[in-house]
């Protein structure tokens, strides 16, 4: 199975910690954010992936290249960040035509991959507890499909998911940047074709300074 990690994003929340460094490749325990994402997810069975680098993105390339024993990688380079929507339309010739796995590579995560489905009708969630900074939710769950309420929702989009690549094909001619969330799957979740499953596994969204330092607290106090 393949699967893409997205990791061209500007980082902007992190300045100054990431001017010259990529989000991607800070620190959690020993280890950057996006080598610990390949290697859950090759443990889980994925042998090939693509990734989407922009900001200072040959220095992503040029440290998991430096890697001997990192899988199959294609690199997706963006002259600008084309934002989460937009780099799976850039990356679409290289996904293939059967459902892959699509992950953030700002994330700290523990999750259960065997419940992911193999085949989806347009996509499949991992849903996690609302953290702090999203207190409101971005969905519920009936019966394994995904609705959003007008108000507060239950559950939280992980970054990871299970896409068909097929549902990007009414997108190919949109202009960049767009997003994933609501370009993509919104539409697709009002027409009750998006399914979800919620996972209370160890969920880090580094996407501050202090949640930064969250996970690597956490990452320590494990070991």
């Amino acid at each position: 199975m393949k699967a893409m990690i997205l990791a061209a994003g500007l980082g902007s929340r992190m300045k100054p910690i990431t001017d010259k460094l990529p989000k991607p490749l800070l620190d959690v325990g020993g280890i950057s954010l996006i080598e610990r994402s390949i290697n859950q997810l090759i443990a889980f069975g994925v042998n090939e992936f693509v990734i989407n680098v922009s900001y200072l993105g040959d220095q992503i390339k040029e440290a998991l290249q430096s890697i001997d024993t990192m899988p199959k990688i294609i690199f997706i380079d963006e002259p600008f960040p084309y934002g989460t929507g937009g780099a799976l339309i850039n990356a679409k010739d290289f996904l293939g035509s059967d459902p892959f796995i699509l992950s953030t590579a700002d994330i700290i995560f523990d999750l259960s991959f065997h419940q992911l489905p193999s085949t989806v009708e347009a996509a499949h969630l991992v849903a996690v507890k609302n953290p702090e900074h999203n207190q409101r939710g971005d969905f519920s769950i009936k019966e394994n499909s995904v609705f959003i309420n007008d108000g507060i929702n239950d559950f939280t989009y992980s970054g990871v998911s299970v896409i068909n690549p097929d549902i990007l094909d009414m997108h190919l001619s949109r202009e960049y940047p767009f997003d994933l969330w609501n370009t993509i799957l919104k539409p697709l979740i009002a027409k009750s074709m998006v399914s979800a499953h919620f996972d209370d596994s160890l969920w880090i969204d580094v996407g501050t300074e202090d949640r930064l330092k969250l996970a690597r607290k956490v990452l320590k106090d494990e070991n």
